[in-house]
């Protein structure tokens, strides 16, 4: 079973009306089913979508990782003299069991590597 959720309408946090503001959401079951109510739509409050706890060190750390190294991955594709060794390094990985299929993926994976050498401890 699979199941689409998709926002329709955000609440805008900045807005000093934001607490009178709805979310929509709007979900649909994939799934063989006979039942016909497979679609639902929800209302969100400002109370509902608002974080109740503090973001742990561990959260931080996370964030900053994925910020690291999008931005690494992003400076990698557009860098022309890795272009062709990056290319001809994926053609070559990209059949092997567990290759990376898409080139963004391959240069993600190398470049998580690269941060996690750099920051282990």
């Amino acid at each position: 079973m699979h199941t689409d959720c998709r926002t329709l309408t955000k609440i805008n946090k900045k807005s000093q009306h934001a607490a009178d503001q709805k979310m929509v959401l709007a979900t649909h079951r994939v799934a063989p089913t006979q039942n016909p109510n497979c679609s639902r739509l929800y209302l969100r409050g400002l109370n509902s979508i608002s974080r109740s706890t503090p973001v742990t060190s561990e959260e931080t750390r996370i964030r900053n990782r994925f910020s690291a190294v999008a931005a690494a991955v992003a400076a990698r594709a557009k860098d022309l003299m890795k272009i062709s060794t990056d290319q001809a390094a994926f053609a070559a990985q990209k059949d092997a069991p567990n290759g990376k299929k898409t080139m963004r993926a391959f240069l993600w994976s190398l470049e998580k590597a690269a941060y996690d050498e750099e920051h282990q401890g």
